[in-house]
C-alpha cells in the first residue's frame, strides 16, 4: 500500500494543529510521550516532530510532508516545496512575529543601538542576516529556552517569538522592531512532490487544511424572510459569493443562507432581525473550500 509520511509539529503548535486537522476531517490520537500518533487514514503515517527540526527532515526525505513555521524553514535554509500557508498559531488565527525586545528602562531605542551589543535568541541565522542587512555588528547567541529572562542581566536584547506582545510586556520588556512575520506552512520534500501519488495526497491535505483554517473564522447563517422584505435583508448580507435564496413552501416567503466572518455575525444578527428576518440560526463550520 502506498504511504505518505506526514510530520505534525510537537509542542506549542500541537494542540491547535490537531484541532485544525480534526476540522479538516483527520482524527489524530496521541498518547503519552509517543512520537507516533495514530491517524484515521491508512495511507498516512504520522510523526510528531519539533517545528525547529521539521524542515530539515523534510528536506532530506525522512518525512514526505509536514507542518512547520516559515521562520524555521528560513532559519534552517531548507530546500523544500512550500505547498501552502496556513494562518493559524497557538492562540489566534494570525501570523506570529519574531521581535527585538529590550528591558523597559534600556537606553536602546532603535535597532541601530544594538551595535556592539549581545542578543539572545533561538532564531540565530535569521537574526544575524537581519542585522547584517542593517549594517549592524552584534553578538548573537543561541538561547536554549527561557529567552525572556535573559535581559538585562545576561544580554542586552532578545529576539523572541510573540503573538500579541503581551507576555513580553508583562516580563518588563518592550518591542523596538520586528525581525520577521511567520505563518504555519505545509511543506513537502522535492522527491515526494515529484511523485504523482504523493503529490495528489499532499494537495488533498492542503485543500482540506486550508478549508479548515478558513472555517475557523467563518459561520453560517440561515433565516426566513417574509414576502416583501427580501431585498432589504439581502442588502445587509455579506457573502463569500451570493446568499442562497429559496422559496418556502406555500410561497409564504424565502429561506436565505449565507457564510460570513464570525466577527461580523454578532453585529449583523440584530440588524437582520429588525429588517424582518425570522428564525435566524448561526452555526459553526468545519471547512470552507473555495
Amino acid at each position: 500500500m502506498k504511504n505518505l509520511i506526514f510530520g505534525i509539529p510537537k509542542g506549542s503548535l500541537q494542540e491547535s494543529t490537531l484541532q485544525i486537522m480534526l476540522s479538516a476531517g483527520y482524527r489524530v490520537e496521541t498518547s503519552g510521550r509517543s512520537y507516533y500518533p495514530a491517524i484515521d487514514d491508512e495511507e498516512i503515517t504520522a510523526r510528531l516532530i519539533r517545528p525547529q527540526d521539521m524542515s530539515r527532515f523534510v528536506e532530506k526525505g525522512a518525512v514526505d510532508a509536514g507542518l512547520t513555521g516559515a521562520d524555521w524553514v528560513a532559519e534552517n535554509e531548507s530546500d523544500v516545496v512550500v505547498v501552502t500557508e496556513l494562518v493559524y498559531a497557538k492562540q489566534r488565527l494570525m501570523p506570529v512575529r519574531w521581535v527585538v525586545a529590550v528591558p523597559r528602562d534600556s537606553s536602546i531605542e532603535r535597532v541601530e543601538d544594538l551595535q556592539g551589543k549581545t542578543i539572545s535568541t533561538e532564531l540565530v541565522n535569521v537574526t544575524g542576516k537581519f542585522l547584517k542587512e542593517r549594517g549592524i555588528e552584534a553578538q548573537v547567541e543561541f538561547s536554549h529556552g527561557a529567552t525572556e529572562t535573559k535581559a538585562p542581566d545576561l544580554v542586552d536584547a532578545i529576539v523572541e517569538l510573540t503573538e500579541t506582545g503581551a507576555s513580553l510586556q508583562a516580563g518588563g520588556l518592550r518591542i523596538i522592531e520586528t525581525v520577521m512575520e511567520s505563518t504555519t506552512q505545509l511543506i513537502a520534500s522535492h522527491p515526494a512532490w515529484d511523485d504523482p501519488w504523493k503529490r495528489t495526497k499532499i494537495e488533498n491535505l492542503a485543500m482540506l487544511l486550508e478549508g479548515a483554517v478558513l472555517g475557523q473564522s467563518k459561520v453560517g447563517l440561515k433565516m426566513n424572510v417574509p414576502d416583501g422584505l427580501l431585498d432589504k435583508v439581502l442588502a445587509l448580507l455579506p457573502s463569500l459569493r451570493k446568499p442562497t435564496v429559496s422559496t418556502l413552501s406555500g410561497e409564504s416567503g424565502y429561506a436565505v443562507e449565507t457564510v460570513l466572518d464570525e466577527s461580523v455575525a454578532r453585529a449583523l444578527i440584530p440588524e437582520l432581525k429588525r429588517a424582518g428576518a425570522e428564525g435566524i440560526i448561526e452555526y459553526p463550520l468545519n471547512k470552507v473550500v473555495l
